[in-house]
């Protein structure tokens, strides 16, 4: 799908990690609409069937499971986005640093946010924060947070944070941080701050876009099967929306991600294919389609660049941070 020797990375992947929201004791009929939904996923997208919990037949260390997948569909790197905690975070990717970065994830709401974000950036080696707008409840520019800002405008590290519709039946669809607008005033406060807003917004396309239009701070992640496209009440298509990107904000602010999340499924290699399928459709030049799977995931996490020379650009990024 590629020139010679181009290696996709992926800035959207996960190791198992905590997500806690909603009633803990679903009412029968969320569960029955859940598990319908999900079969219904799993067999149009191929997935395979989840083994019973009882089945530990596997024994490869998870990480180097990721290898074998990374290696098995040609995937030079992944990004993992959480964990059960930063230090496992760490302890995961000191297997293969040459195959996988990571970010801290943790509540900012949480006491010593601050003191957790920098030990797992200075102590630990990860490379960005993640966690969820929707499972925010203060305002993103509330006061308390500065100093948070401040250490991540002066480290240039990007910020992912997941707006729009989360979890699956019973799910999340309204909060007052639900909306990519919502970092708004944060992402025009602080420039320096990369901010990466994941699945073309999840249901709120045009907030995202508005967001790009003021903020050129502003990244659009890839990832996932983007059915939020589905729950539209105008027709979208995963075409329609690369377009549209494409024409506002350039190749530059545009990161593939698949949220590969774990096993039996391994990595959604049917996710890659469909948006390289896309991008070569809409006719995107070799070099642009090169920053959107990988070299602009490289370039903010501070990684080597790959070059249809041969050599590699070493990301300024690094340097500056």
């Amino acid at each position: 799908m590629f020139r010679k020797s181009f290696k996709v990375f992926d800035v959207h992947g996960h190791l198992p990690y905590r997500l806690l929201f909603g009633n803990k004791n679903r009412h029968a009929l969320v569960s029955s609409y859940g598990a319908e939904r999900s079969e219904r996923m799993r067999l149009t997208w191929d997935f395979p069937e989840t083994p019973p919990p009882q089945d530990d037949s596997d024994t490869v260390p998870l990480i180097d499971r990721w290898v074998q997948e990374l290696d098995k569909f040609g995937i030079g790197g992944l990004n993992f986005l959480t964990a059960l905690d930063n230090d496992n975070m760490a302890d995961q990717l000191a297997r293969h640093p040459d195959r996988f970065t990571g970010f801290a994830y943790h509540s900012i709401e949480e006491e010593g946010a601050e003191a957790e974000l920098r030990r797992a950036v200075n102590e630990l080696g990860l490379k960005g924060y993640k966690w969820f707008g929707p499972l925010t409840s203060k305002p993103f520019d509330d006061p308390s947070f500065n100093p948070i800002w401040t250490f991540l405008a002066e480290k240039k590290l990007p910020v992912l944070i997941h707006f729009g519709l989360l979890g699956h039946a019973g799910g999340i669809a309204h909060h007052p941080n639900i909306s990519p607008l919502a970092i708004f005033n944060t992402a025009r406060e602080y420039p320096d701050i990369p901010f990466i807003i994941p699945h073309f917004g999840a249901g709120y396309f045009q907030e995202l876009l508005h967001l790009c239009w003021s903020c050129p701070n502003v990244y659009v992640d890839t990832s996932g099967s983007n059915q939020w496209m589905r729950w539209m009440p105008y027709e979208l298509t995963l075409e329609s929306v690369l377009r549209k990107t494409y024409e506002l904000i350039g190749p530059d602010r545009i990161i593939f991600g698949t949220d590969a999340s774990g096993f039996p499924r391994g990595y959604p290699y049917r996710y890659l294919q469909d948006q390289v399928r896309a991008a070569r459709e809409l006719r995107f030049p070799e070099d642009d389609i090169e920053k959107i799977f990988g070299n602009n995931a490289r370039r903010l996490l501070g990684l080597e660049q790959w070059h249809p020379a041969g050599h590699a650009l070493k990301s300024s990024i690094s340097e500056q941070a």
